[in-house]
């Protein structure tokens, strides 16, 4: 008896799961040789290795990337937290962009006061 091939569309290429995970987000272009050009989203779905997000603009594929996600857990139950991924674009429509994810790490948020006075010194 020959063993069943799996039809390509039914096997998942993924080697990590993917979480549905919709939580704002920034980013910025590294290596631009003009001041990096940044924008705003929202994951759709995250793992360890990669990210879908949401955005209202196509991303150049191959441009490494750094991507900001607000998270949703607290430090202490106080302190506001963020995911900072660095990767690569890997694919890019007009509303979604895959990111591969070389090297993340978690930090924490600034307060909105503080985000506040840092963009009004920034004028």
């Amino acid at each position: 008896m020959r063993p069943q091939l799996e039809d390509s569309a039914d096997r998942d290429r993924r080697t990590n799961d993917r979480f549905p995970l919709e939580n704002a987000l920034r980013y910025r272009f590294l290596e631009a040789k003009n001041p990096a050009p940044a924008g705003t989203g929202q994951t759709l779905n995250m793992s360890s290795t990669g990210m879908l997000l949401k955005v209202q603009l196509p991303l150049p594929v191959g441009q490494k990337i750094e991507v900001s996600v607000d998270w949703p857990a607290q430090l202490n139950d106080h302190c506001g937290l963020k995911l900072v991924a660095l990767g690569k674009v890997i694919r890019s429509s007009a509303e979604q962009a895959a990111v591969s994810i070389d090297k993340y790490d978690f930090r924490t948020r600034a307060t909105k006061a503080l985000e506040v006075a840092a963009n009004a010194s920034a004028l």
